[in-house]
């Protein structure tokens, strides 16, 4: 039996994973596999620290499978964080199936294809393939994050007065959140649950934290 890990990201609060929880219990569903946990946050994926992947990471045992839709769903990291992450699970055991790669799961289905020949090699080829699509994540983000870059700035020099809008705060969002911080229950509630309670992402509840001083 496979133990499979399933690991759920959107950058925003306002992008819905469920969606991609269907779709990867779908998929573990036609690899037979049983599912141990699913993990969702709403983090970039440009973040190394994010809590549920570390939940993952901690609660998952040797030889079990971390498994996400696609590698961009796991990393935009940098080079070095990128390798923090595959060290780490690499450290743990575990086996990475992306299911939008087949090579990352199809040589797993033979156990004795593991360790021939042609397992060995479609090993090395599937790792050159994810750490390959790691970097094309990473470097689509950096394009996306130059392209603002360089819209600001050509407003700017249009008109020298323009200023960016940030992204207004959400008061009564704000409001629900830090009551819950401060409120009496906070001492027995996760980061998750005030999130879910206030209906914002972890990432908010986290950055209002952080200002509040909490």
């Amino acid at each position: 039996m496979v133990y499979a890990h399933l690991y759920l990201r959107a950058s925003t609060q306002d992008q819905d994973a469920n969606r991609a929880r269907a779709s990867l219990l779908a998929f573990a569903a036609s690899r037979n596999y049983e599912v141990a946990g699913i993990y969702a946050d709403n983090f970039s994926g440009t973040k190394l620290q994010r809590p549920e992947l570390h939940r993952l990471l901690t609660s998952a045992e040797p030889g079990q499978v971390l498994c996400v839709e696609s590698v961009d769903r796991l990393s935009r990291l940098s080079q070095m964080d990128w390798e923090i992450l595959k060290g780490t699970i690499n450290s743990k055991g575990l086996r990475l199936v992306v299911a939008d790669l087949p090579t990352s799961w199809e040589h797993l289905d033979s156990p004795s294809g593991r360790t021939d020949i042609a397992g060995s090699v479609m090993h090395v080829i599937n790792n050159m393939l994810i750490d390959l699509m790691a970097t094309m994540a990473r470097l689509d983000q950096e394009k996306r994050v130059e392209r603002i870059r360089q819209g600001i700035a050509n407003k700017r020099a249009a008109d020298p007065s323009w200023k960016a809008v940030g992204k207004r705060k959400n008061t009564e969002k704000w409001q629900r959140v830090e009551k819950l911080l401060k409120g009496q229950t906070a001492s027995n509630m996760t980061i998750k649950e005030i999130a879910q309670a206030a209906n914002v992402g972890e990432a908010t509840v986290y950055r209002i934290k952080k200002e509040l001083g909490a």
